[in-house]
């Protein structure tokens, strides 16, 4: 299919406005991965129920992210990147307002799936540039969408301590604020994004779908719940058994159906496939650095022997907000470099940012400056990262295939983010302060901490490794800043990849 004719500047809606609604859409979703990290505990006394059903209220998120991002990426770019968006929104704030009206553990976690939903508003977003923004500013137009994940899932830390900062703190307010930023984001869209000019139409692989979802939750469930089940235990071992089983079972669908959900060469193909490890990597330091800084600052130093006693709202203000806000500052930055030097350069700065970040704060987490600083280095890089992987995407594949390729790379940095989160829960547990105060809580080892950190690191440096073999002679959007279409830049960057 041939690429939409450049529209005219006369006919052109203003570029910054659709960047800034698109922004504001993807700010409000990644809010939604990291928004109740700070309130579980709030949500267990509240509901009366146990830290194993609580943690649903995180998965069912999660899960309902990986079966949907990836099946409305596809079905956006088939009939209408606006209208999907548009009704993925409405679905988001359905689900913040059941959220924050129930009083059930069962309907919170309907509410959170509603919200997962959601998670596919970020490839639709980078669809609809890379139809409305010229090929000059597009690099930057997607850093700047990307760089508020990384701002949003900050931001929700702060906020959500905010909010709950008082004597009689209530969960449901952090849901009230994320009702009203989502409606915001679906007024911005209906009004400043423009319909859609182009659709593939075609059939829906319902098959594919089904298969890669139950993939997926098969991947993701363990590794959410593998600290609860036990990581040898039969069900554990069990759903990873079962996701190998329908991986292949998905790619011999996809392999035989006349129009698939996701083309397997272009999954497979290396700048696609490496620009996904990527994600992985990247998404992993992430939640490293958020949950990590926040349990490290809020240990009882008295009791402990190490950390800052600081409160909810202390450790998103104090030590997480600086990061969340050079994460932000830093978008513009990458995509910029990311169109001069291509985004193979900006996945190197990445891992060099990430990697000091974290090594500083392996050597030195006894002084506040030192854990804010390291934090400032890795919210820079995993700003870098998230500017440099849909550049990536976006030149290697044709136009029809933007959303579901992005929708992967959604999926595996989320999947990057589970890991994390679940490596830290389990590496945390599996060594505590020997000798404790009479009645004193259970504590991990500060060794513990050390190690999450050392880990997290070591991702980070991989990102170089990945960047380093697999996206050699990426140039991104060269081809079409010159004025070729996007499909044929994809067939270039093929070629020469």
């Amino acid at each position: 299919m041939s690429s939409p004719a450049p529209a005219t500047e006369g006919g052109r809606r203003n570029e910054t406005v659709i960047v800034f609604a698109l922004s504001l859409a993807a700010m409000v979703v990644s809010m939604m991965q990291t928004l109740v990290v700070p309130i579980l505990g709030l949500i267990q006394k509240d509901l009366g129920t146990t830290s194993a059903n609580v943690s649903w209220v995180t998965t069912a998120t999660l899960l309902s992210a990986a079966v949907f991002t990836p099946l409305l990426g596809r079905f956006g770019d088939q009939h209408g990147k606006k209208k999907t968006l548009v009704g993925v929104l409405i679905v988001m704030v359905a689900g913040s307002v059941l959220a924050a009206v129930t009083h059930s553990l069962l309907w919170l976690i309907v509410g959170r799936v509603l919200q997962g939903a959601a998670t596919a508003i970020f490839p639709l977003a980078l669809s609809v540039l890379r139809e409305e923004v010229r090929p000059a500013k597009l690099p930057g137009a997607m850093a700047m969408v990307s760089g508020t994940l990384a701002f949003g899932s900050g931001l929700a830390l702060v906020a959500t301590g905010l909010l709950t900062s008082g004597d009689n703190p209530d969960y449901r307010s952090a849901f009230w604020l994320a009702t009203g930023l989502a409606a915001l984001a679906l007024i911005a869209v209906v009004f400043l994004v423009p319909a859609t000019r182009q659709t593939t139409g075609g059939r829906t692989d319902v098959l594919g779908a089904l298969s890669l979802a139950a993939t997926l939750v098969l991947l993701l469930l363990p590794i959410t719940q593998g600290h609860e089940w036990g990581w040898s235990s039969a069900r554990t071992i069990g759903c990873f058994v079962g996701a190998v089983v329908m991986a292949a079972v998905w790619t011999l669908v996809e392999r035989k159906v006349s129009e698939p959900l996701v083309d397997m060469k272009m999954f497979a193909h290396r700048p696609v496939l490496f620009a996904n490890l990527s994600g992985l990597l990247v998404g992993f330091g992430s939640f490293a650095l958020f949950i990590g800084v926040s349990y490290l600052v809020q240990m009882p130093s008295k009791i402990a022997g190490y950390g800052f006693d600081a409160s909810v709202l202390r450790a998103s203000v104090e030590f997480l907000l600086p990061s969340t806000i050079v994460s932000l500052l830093a978008a513009p930055v990458g995509g910029q470099l990311v169109r001069h030097k291509g985004p193979r350069l900006v996945l190197l700065l990445a891992s060099l940012f990430g990697t000091a970040g974290f090594a500083w704060i392996t050597l030195d987490h006894d002084h506040a400056f030192s854990v804010i600083a390291a934090g400032i280095l890795v919210g820079a890089a995993i700003s870098f990262g998230y500017a440099a992987m849909p550049a990536v995407i976006v030149s290697s594949v044709p136009h029809h295939q933007t959303g579901i390729a992005n929708g992967i790379n959604s999926i595996s940095r989320s999947t990057g983010s589970a890991i994390g989160s679940a490596m830290i829960t389990t590496v945390l547990a599996s060594k505590s302060i020997e000798h404790l105060p009479p009645g004193a809580p259970k504590l991990p080892a500060e060794s513990q901490f050390t190690l999450t950190f050392v880990i997290a690191g070591v991702a980070l440096l991989l990102v170089a490794v990945v960047a380093g073999l697999g996206l050699r002679k990426i140039h991104t959007l060269r081809s079409e800043v010159a004025g070729h279409a996007p499909a044929k830049d994809a067939e270039t960057a093929r070629a020469t990849a």
